[in-house]
């Protein structure tokens, strides 16, 4: 105890002194100089007489290769093949089979490949991650891992294949998992997350690539450029190519165009696409594959979840962060999110509900607010306002969003307003540098809902501008 006093370690000692514990020293501050020799140290310890191992043996140690054992593998592999929404079709299970090319190649010792599958909103990206996850525990000599930048989709990952799992998927934000060989193939979701701005950079390159790339038999990404949202993220598909021309090593890119979100419909895809681009020029909205409208109030939205709610849908109410974030851990949370508008009679109506919990787990079954990382998904979630962390990654059947006012519309376009936001990542951002990030945040929740989506905004000239887009509001 190198902080405990030497009369509180002296009657420490006397407590033990005649009973089993007597055997095991208690060494305080006065006991734990600095300067002390080694060996004092060792024999204050009782271990005086121990000798350190052999170098031979310290190398033979270092160089074992830890794998998981081949029980564990197969029950993860099961475990994933029992989870429904990890079934793949068309370009899905064309990326699987390319994936599996490269594992061959790796088990006949070729390693050394960087493969890099692009997609936008609800193309399958994790559902190919989850599933060749699977597939490659089944192999011989496999010693994989399925890594992701979010901690909120670690934790849906995890809890979707189960307990046996632990330590094959995990949170790169962590830091690089032990027991990396060459025998790996790592898995990367959500790889438009990862830290990698080039102010944290000591090469041209990001430290955590070229550590993976360098290690392991192969690395699988799966990116969205355009789901960067912080200036601390950045990793592009050319970058990724050039990491593998500076190792010499071999890159496939998988470009997957089929969708199966917002009802497999491309034309909303292209609309919310052209809608949050910068130098875009949304068009009218004319789909009829999608349910898609502009909302009158923040209370439409409200009424809007909870009537799908009430029929056994899935529903969400997410918004930029444009509102303080103070709520405790603990329930009762705040009403942070509160907006006032003016109603048809001309009078002033407000609008208030919590933001999603910042608990890591679940806090309450009978509050029904369930913790940050499920958010999108548990039971009561529809009471809480979510952000573009809990909502990235995921998907409801129905989303309606709220576009604050870091993010307005003028008569000459997009304009960003940085002040507005209550998100320290960005709000000290230049305005133009800002609204590449708004853009993608609201383009990110604009694609959540699989069957339907209602906009708003907060600001009169926005709304304005949307009712133009939606003639149907």
């Amino acid at each position: 105890m190198h902080n405990a006093g030497p009369s509180f370690v002296e009657w420490l000692r006397e407590l033990v002194a005649r009973g089993p514990s007597s055997a095991y020293p208690i060494l305080g501050q006065t006991d734990l100089e600095p300067e002390a020799p080694a060996r004092l140290c060792a024999d204050q310890m009782v271990c005086g007489g121990l000798e350190p191992p052999s170098t031979v043996l310290v190398e033979r140690f270092v160089e074992t290769q830890h794998l998981p054992s081949p029980k564990l593998l197969s029950r993860v592999a099961d475990a994933i093949k029992g989870v429904g929404g990890f079934t793949l079709i068309g370009d899905q299970d064309k990326a699987r089979l390319h994936i599996r090319d490269a594992a061959v190649a790796v088990e006949h010792g070729r390693s050394g490949h960087v493969i890099v599958v692009t997609g936008g909103p609800g193309t399958g990206k994790t559902a190919i991650a989850a599933r060749v996850l699977g597939d490659l525990c089944l192999r011989d000599g496999a010693n994989p891992r399925l890594l992701t930048p979010s901690g909120a989709l670690t934790k849906q990952l995890s809890r979707a294949v189960g307990a046996t799992a632990r330590g094959l998927i995990t949170n790169i934000a962590k830091g690089i998992p032990g027991g990396l060989s060459e025998s790996s193939i790592v898995l990367i979701d959500e790889a438009h997350r990862l830290h990698t701005a080039t102010k944290r950079r000591a090469t041209e390159f990001s430290d955590i690539l070229l550590r993976l790339a360098e290690r392991t038999g192969a690395i699988v990404l799966f990116l969205d450029e355009r789901q960067i949202i912080r200036p601390s993220e950045g990793t592009t598909l050319e970058e990724l190519r050039r990491i593998a021309e500076h190792l010499n090593q071999a890159f496939t890119h998988i470009d997957l165009t089929a969708q199966f979100r917002c009802a497999g419909s491309q034309a909303y895809l292209r609309w919310i696409d052209d809608l949050f681009a910068q130098e875009g020029s949304p068009s009218l909205w004319l789909g009829e594959d999608y349910d898609l409208t502009l909302a009158e109030s923040p209370l439409d939205l409200e009424t809007w979840t909870n009537a799908h709610i009430a029929r056994g849908s899935s529903a969400r109410i997410a918004a930029g962060f444009c509102w303080p974030w103070n709520s405790p851990t603990k329930p009762p949370l705040l009403p942070e999110v509160a907006i006032t508008w003016g109603d048809s009679g001309g009078n002033e109506q407000t609008w208030k509900l919590p933001w999603n919990s910042r608990a890591g787990e679940v806090i309450g079954d009978e509050a029904e607010i369930p913790g940050r990382p499920y958010w999108a998904t548990d039971t009561g979630g529809h009471r809480q306002v979510g952000c573009i962390y809990t909502a990235q990654g995921f998907e409801y059947d129905y989303g309606a969003v709220i576009i604050g006012e870091d993010l307005v519309r003028t008569p000459s376009g997009w304009m960003a307003r940085p002040s507005k936001s209550h998100d320290r990542e960005v709000n000290h951002l230049m305005p133009e540098k800002y609204l590449f990030y708004a853009l993608n945040t609201y383009r990110v929740l604009a694609t959540r809902g699989t069957k339907g989506t209602r906009l708003y905004s907060t600001d009169p000239y926005t709304q304005r501008f949307l009712r133009t887009l939606l003639p149907g509001a």
